[in-house]
């Protein structure tokens, strides 16, 4: 994923990790060119779907979720906007690039909607309020 969202990504010979390259962090609006510093971030956390009825799940579906490339859960994110989101969704963290907003509840809204997840009173309301940025 690092080297398929990255711009002129670079290999590293017998290493899974890049040597160089530059990756948009949408949640801040930064460019990150230090490798080590373009973190995988799960848009709906992990500790998030287990809180939402993920615990009840099978370790393959628990596998599938965590790697699902399919829907707009993996993304790259700059290791301090990763950081400061931790395992919070919209209740307790909205990204600082208030551009995102719209898309970023529409996806997280999507995402616990495919994998069957339930969403609190409070997420709910944090969500409608991004979604009111939406221009369309």
């Amino acid at each position: 994923m690092v080297a398929r969202d990255g711009k002129n990504v670079q290999d590293k010979p017998d290493s899974c990790q890049p040597s160089s390259g530059s990756w948009y962090s949408v949640y801040d609006d930064t460019t990150v060119t230090d490798v080590a510093k373009a973190t995988i971030d799960h848009m709906v956390p992990l500790a998030e779907a287990w809180r939402s009825d993920a615990d009840a799940w099978t370790a393959d579906q628990r596998k599938a979720f965590g790697n699902d490339l399919k829907d707009p859960q993996l993304l790259i994110a700059s290791e301090s906007s990763n950081s400061s989101k931790s395992d919070s969704g919209p209740a307790d963290w909205k990204p600082t690039n208030r551009t995102f907003w719209c898309t970023y509840a529409e996806d997280y809204t999507h995402t616990k909607s495919i994998w069957k997840l339930t969403t609190t009173d409070k997420e709910k309301s944090a969500l409608s309020s991004m979604r009111d940025t939406c221009t369309n």
